[in-house]
């Protein structure tokens, strides 16, 4: 450890990273080292074996990067007044906008809590917010702030604006209290609703790729060397060099990538589907204490920080060992995922139809059989922003005119970039385990994917053709 308190951690991304003295006090909280036990890709570490990481050290990697960037941009254009206290706070951000993050990750906040508590508006963005001010109050951190220079009652509204800020477009006038409308390009760091071209996705897109066995061809510290501030209607934003857009596609192609071969892996699926049904079983019958003693379960524990905090992947092996008779049906489920029984995915095609609209139509199809024996799964393949190239909510500055930043026409890119930015796949699986029944859900499947439009209420309803929709995201 340096003598002004800041530490040095040796990453395997990134190399040494050296951390200001707050952001060590941060890490060396138990609210912050719960992320060791979150997986950052969940349910994909049973399909990939190398898949171990853990939210913890991504967490470090974006606060690294955050600073990076902040830090580049303060040299390049001492005239956006960026200072200490700004890249402090955004670094601090960066440390804590996972921390709200439930076991198994995106399959807590996914699949599980909408089921469980299916009318609860609950986002694991805002469970970070309300865990950071937990962290601070529960840790004393109020002196620390401001022995670093930060105003605690600012600039803890400033970092919880940052985890969490507004997407762009639905914004009719400045909607932050932690900074002005002059440094708006603060709030595009961490999360940045615009374009969705952020340091959180290059520290997982890095890393990920690394711990999966995959090719990164995306350069995020060339990009942060040709970053620029540029004021584009009135505000304030993060531009690049026009010579960078074809990177910002691999970007987004890498994207595309992860979540084609691992993200949204129909095996990695099945076993989160599992996990979920698993922790659905297990809900009531789990006891976590909170605050002042009270007790709450899995699904209710995200309404407490106390309890929250001390719920981890963990949960997973108390389930699988417990001798409770209450948790026999989750057990049996969690025991299936150790023996490789998995719920079968039966095949996935292309539709335009609602999510809704296809499980109706397949329970209609299965006829007499249990719809809870199944699962009709939605997924997408987007380059981050729905049907649109983000791209297009990217500002370019050209080398002799570095003040004005403009939108780039995508022939000037390539001719051979994609077309489409979206397409719909409908996954189904089942959950029967008798190679019978399950031979019989195959044949069920047969007569209902594309080739066999399915009718129901007395009208045709196509499933679209898979060759019409190119697997982009």
């Amino acid at each position: 450890m340096a003598d002004n308190g800041s530490k040095v951690f040796n990453d395997p991304i990134h190399g040494n990273i050296e951390l200001h003295p707050i952001l060590v006090k941060i890490i060396d909280t138990p609210q912050f080292q719960r992320l060791r036990n979150l997986k950052q890709l969940g349910g994909t570490y049973y399909v990939y074996p190398g898949a171990s990481h853990n939210r913890f050290e991504h967490s470090i990697g974006v606060a690294h990067l955050a600073g990076e960037l902040l830090q580049t941009l303060k040299e390049k254009q001492p005239g956006l007044g960026i200072d200490k206290r700004d890249i402090l706070c955004v670094q601090i951000a960066g440390l804590c906008h996972d921390l709200g993050h439930g076991p198994f990750s995106h399959m807590f906040d996914q699949m599980f809590i909408p089921k469980a508590r299916p009318n609860h508006k609950w986002s694991h963005e805002k469970a970070s917010q309300d865990m950071f001010d937990h962290l601070v109050e529960k840790n004393h951190l109020i002196g620390d702030m401001k022995k670093h220079g930060l105003v605690p009652k600012e600039d803890r509204l400033f970092i919880k604006e940052l985890i969490d800020p507004p997407k762009v477009e639905k914004i009719a006038k400045w909607p932050h209290h932690g900074r002005p409308k002059e440094k708006a390009f603060l709030y595009e760091v961490v999360s940045n609703t615009r374009n969705k071209i952020d340091v959180d996705k290059w520290e997982y897109f890095a890393r990920d790729c690394h711990q999966l066995g995959m090719q990164n061809n995306f350069d995020c510290h060339r990009l942060i060397k040709f970053a620029r501030v540029c004021k584009v209607g009135g505000m304030m934003q993060i531009c690049y060099r026009d010579k960078e857009v074809f990177n910002l596609y691999n970007m987004f192609y890498t994207r595309f990538s992860l979540h084609k071969r691992a993200y949204q892996h129909k095996v990695s699926n099945s076993i989160e589907w599992m996990i979920g049904d698993a922790f659905l079983e297990a809900d009531k019958h789990i006891q976590i204490e909170g605050k002042d003693g009270k007790m709450f379960t899995l699904s209710t524990a995200i309404d407490d920080m106390v309890a929250y905090t001390k719920l981890t992947d963990a949960i997973f092996d108390h389930i699988l060992t417990s001798s409770c008779v209450e948790l026999q049906e989750a057990r049996k489920i969690l025991e299936r995922i150790m023996q490789r029984k998995l719920y079968e995915c039966l095949g996935e095609f292309s539709s335009e139809e609602s999510e809704d609209d296809m499980k109706n139509l397949w329970n209609a199809h299965v006829g007499e059989r249990n719809p809870d024996d199944y699962v009709v799964e939605l997924v997408k393949y987007n380059y981050g922003m729905g049907k649109e190239d983000p791209i297009k909510h990217v500002r370019f500055y050209k080398k002799k005119t570095p003040h004005v930043a403009t939108p780039i026409d995508k022939a000037e890119v390539s001719l051979l970039l994609p077309e489409r930015f979206e397409e719909k796949k409908f996954r189904i699986y089942t959950k029967r385990t008798n190679d019978e029944d399950v031979e019989a859900d195959r044949r069920i499947f047969g007569t209902f994917g594309p080739a066999h439009p399915v009718q129901a209420g007395g009208s045709n309803h196509g499933t679209g053709s898979e060759a019409s929709d190119p697997r982009l995201e």
